[in-house]
């Protein structure tokens, strides 16, 4: 188990990757991306323009975890630090089984999971982020379909 100073330097290690900027764009991506199904899921991975951003996001954040739970870093540091992998879990989560069996990867994201599911207050924090999602999908909806309006009654 590392002392909370070394998981403070991996954490900071891994605040600077999340800052390199191909990252940044594709976390950018992830938070408005809404994946409908498993299906769509896998759709979106195999897509050139950006298929790459969802495999950046959802494997950093894997490896993040899997630095948790191999002792790298002390979970309570880390939790501390860090809350959008409750983001990309609460995506994931709801076809979980499905895309497990998809990509034929029985331990697919399996990090992730384990980190949330071994806080106390984990499983809870992830609805709550679900619930959050899901509004903030509705207003994100709502703005496209009011510019939608505003650009119907322009051109008339």
């Amino acid at each position: 188990m590392t002392t909370k100073a070394e998981s403070a330097e991996l954490v900071l290690k891994l605040y600077d990757l999340r800052r390199e900027k191909k990252m940044r764009k594709a976390r950018q991506w992830f938070i408005s991306y809404t994946p409908a199904s498993a299906e769509d899921y896998m759709r979106t991975i195999m897509d050139p323009k950006v298929g790459a951003y969802l495999r950046m996001v959802t494997s950093y954040w894997d490896m993040a975890a899997a630095l948790v739970n191999q002792g790298c870093i002390d979970p309570e540091v880390f939790e501390a630090t860090n809350g959008e992998h409750y983001i990309v879990f609460a995506k994931i989560q709801p076809m979980l089984a499905e895309l497990r069996q998809m990509m034929d990867r029985p331990e697919g994201f399996s990090n992730l999971e384990k980190v949330i599911n071994d806080r106390p207050n984990g499983p809870e924090r992830l609805r709550k982020t679900q619930e959050f999602l899901k509004t903030l999908a509705a207003r994100q909806q709502s703005a496209a379909d009011d510019d939608g309006k505003d650009e119907k009654s322009a051109s008339a």
